[in-house]
């Protein structure tokens, strides 16, 4: 089967299960971020940057759906960057318990990422698609794991990706904090495309419950290490942002 059908038909599952039933439980978020240590090929790894992050969660009836869209303004201008991920569960559509020890489900997954920025050589869209379990671990409000093919955009060689995703909340005393975030590895292939690692994490207090009992209002900072970050050797970024984030 080739890459276009299998997308279309994850995309089509997913849209299927939209239609059939409302989302068993959904989320819109706005976050906030500025850093001063972002890394940019060519202009080192001091460069400033403030995003706004606009984020929806849905856990659907045969699957779920996240994504997200990144509006960003740095030295080198303003970009657009967006990711939307269906995931179709095959435990939901046969009907089968897909547990085996850690493993609570296996699903079909898929991610659409794309890119604009007024800036040249900056836009594309990529499509991967793979296979993804969500896992039970104990503390962690969720877990899963994903590995992708990748179908690169314009010259930037296909690649293979796999993707950590993770929730950790806690207390300290009674405030409530949360700890979540994702790695992405990718392999190096030719044409001088490098192994790409990225492990992005968000450190958050829940100031809100001092406004309400259910306003979910978190500061905090997200800290990002990014190695051969657009898979270019050695362009390597480690920075903390300011985080402000809302949840609706």
């Amino acid at each position: 089967m080739k890459l276009t059908q299998i997308v279309t038909a994850c995309t089509l599952a997913s849209a299927a299960a939209f239609a059939q039933a409302a989302p068993i439980w959904q989320d819109f978020s706005i976050t906030g971020l500025y850093g001063e240590d972002y890394a940019f090929p060519g202009a080192g790894d001091n460069n400033k940057q403030s995003t706004a992050t606009f984020e929806y969660t849905a856990k659907l009836k045969y699957g779920d759906f996240f994504a997200f869209a990144d509006r960003t303004h740095n030295d080198s201008g303003n970009a657009t960057y967006f990711e939307a991920s269906p995931r179709l569960s095959l435990g939901a559509v046969t009907g089968q318990k897909l547990e085996l020890g850690p493993v609570k489900d296996v699903l079909l997954a898929g991610t659409w990422e794309g890119n604009s920025a007024n800036y040249p050589g900056s836009d594309f869209n990529n499509y991967l698609y793979g296979v993804g379990v969500d896992l039970a671990i104990p503390y962690f409000q969720y877990a899963q794991v994903n590995l992708y093919r990748a179908n690169n955009d314009g010259n930037t060689p296909d690649d293979y990706q796999l993707t950590l995703v993770y929730g950790v909340p806690f207390k300290l005393g009674s405030e409530d904090f949360l700890v979540d975030g994702f790695l992405d590895w990718s392999t190096a292939e030719k044409n001088g495309h490098a192994s790409e690692l990225n492990w992005t994490t968000q450190w958050k207090w829940n100031a809100g419950k001092h406004i309400s009992p259910d306003t979910r209002l978190y500061l905090g900072i997200e800290h990002s290490v990014w190695n051969n970050k657009y898979a270019v050797k050695d362009n390597n970024e480690n920075n903390v942002s300011a985080l402000v984030k809302y949840h609706f």
